[in-house]
């Protein structure tokens, strides 16, 4: 036995490193295709609104890959055949919800734009309108969703190779199709290849999933059908809304990492606005940090819950990880925003390098703020959301009255971050009165050793 545990250990680690890698990979390309198209675009204010208000409709899509990947991996969706059926469901469903909710994009096109600064934009003196690039946002975050579903159903079935040649897909496809249409149709362009690259990915995993179904053992027909592989009726609705409250979580999050550049295509010109918005990507790197550390973070915090600990530690343990990365990073901000932002993104988007430091601090408090967030969604806690979700609400409301000029800008995105994490630490630290000590209890059950 020891042998065949050996090398499931091995294989399962295997896959873990190898959808590590993945990840790794996919912010990579991330991280290429930000500065391809911030050297390719002179309006890379605009596309860089237009993405972070994709990234804040994304959000359910990246709650739901988790609900998914858990509900399959119990079994709740189906396996085989059925779960091809059960996915199938989904998709039909969300096929008509992203029909309707693209008509009424289209229709809101030129209000959407104007909320996200970018229905009349001046480049060089020349007037540019992007309404029908806001009316893709609404449609691209429903495809997103729909490929979330389908890998977090890779996931349940133990599928991490699709899984992570998806991501990757991902976001190869949205450089090469962006950059590509970029050449003709500038910010659009860019700003579609988003769009196909789900569209791509989606087929990819749909194929992936039959070819799993077609592989899975079939069950003769003079047995009956086991209960686990029995056609399912779980429906898309019922789905989501057992993932509201981290969709919730990650929607504050998301509006409080993106919505800054939305606000500063408002207060800025579009040159300004392009400056602002390269800045603020290169400040937001230890945003990631965060997310590898809530990998530890999530699991940990929820066993030690079950078995009555302290889960406190693990949250200051997470925050010393994001302070041992932020000290580099700010140094960096501090002697060389100048250097980094022109070596980087060029000469041209280095205008608001001053606010790199500042920009810097107020995501590095970001970042412990989504550890706060991912801690108490751990512990099942939901009223912190209506607190965090005032202060999300406020940002836009504050920016839009802040200073006009970039470093001032950002010192106002630092304080309303300040005071986010403050209030999310409050509520994260306080002792959970369900939790107990484990010691006294086991030792009233746990018998002496002999």
């Amino acid at each position: 036995m020891e042998p065949r545990t050996a090398t499931l250990r091995d294989s399962d680690t295997a896959k873990a490193a190898g959808l590590a890698g993945a990840m790794i990979a996919n912010n990579v390309i991330a991280l290429v295709a930000t500065i391809v198209f911030a050297r390719l675009l002179s309006d890379y204010g605009s596309l860089g609104a237009l993405i972070s208000y994709l990234l804040i409709l994304t959000v359910a899509g990246q709650a739901m890959q988790v609900a998914t990947a858990r509900e399959g991996v119990l079994g709740h969706l189906g396996l085989g055949p059925a779960l091809i059926e059960t996915t199938r469901n989904w998709t039909r469903s969300l096929l008509l919800v992203t029909v309707g909710l693209t008509i009424v994009s289209v229709l809101l096109r030129h209000p959407i734009a104007s909320a996200v600064g970018v229905d009349r934009v001046v480049v060089h003196g020349h007037v540019h309108h992007y309404a029908w690039a806001a009316a893709l946002g609404i449609p691209a975050g429903c495809l997103y969703l729909e490929v979330s579903l389908l890998r977090g159903a890779l996931q349940g079935v133990g599928h991490y190779k699709s899984v992570g040649v998806s991501l990757v897909g991902e976001q190869g496809a949205r450089l090469v199709a962006g950059a590509a249409f970029a050449v003709g149709l500038s910010v659009t362009g860019a700003y579609l290849g988003s769009l196909i690259s789900y569209i791509a990915m989606s087929v990819y995993c749909m194929i992936q999933l039959r070819r799993y179904a077609d592989a899975y053992p079939t069950v003769p027909a003079t047995e009956p059908t086991p209960p686990a592989t029995a056609p399912t009726q779980v429906s898309l609705w019922r789905h989501v809304r057992g993932a509201l409250v981290p969709i919730g979580g990650l929607a504050v999050i998301a509006v409080l990492q993106n919505i800054d550049i939305i606000a500063a295509k408002h207060r800025f010109d579009s040159h300004t606005a392009t400056s602002y918005a390269a800045v603020a990507v290169a400040a937001k790197v230890l945003i990631w940090v965060a997310i590898g550390a809530g990998f530890y973070l999530v699991p940990e915090v929820s066993r030690r819950r079950v078995e009555g600990e302290d889960t406190r530690p693990v949250l200051i343990k997470t925050l010393g990880i994001i302070l041992v990365a932020a000290l580099p990073c700010l140094l960096i901000y501090a002697f060389a925003s100048h250097l980094l932002i022109s070596s980087v993104f060029g000469r041209a988007k280095a205008g608001a390098s001053g606010s790199l430091l500042p920009l810097g601090a107020a995501f590095t408090v970001l970042a412990c703020t989504y550890l706060a967030i991912q801690y108490m969604l751990a512990l099942k806690r939901t009223w912190f959301l209506i607190a965090l979700a005032a202060v999300a609400v406020a940002e836009p409301i504050l920016l839009l009255q802040a200073s006009r000029h970039p470093s001032g800008f950002a010192l106002v995105v630092l304080a309303i971050q300040t005071v986010g994490a403050l209030l999310a630490f409050a509520l994260a630290l306080r002792r959970d009165g369900a939790q107990r000590t484990p010691a006294r209890k086991e030792s009233a059950i746990t018998p002496e050793p002999a």
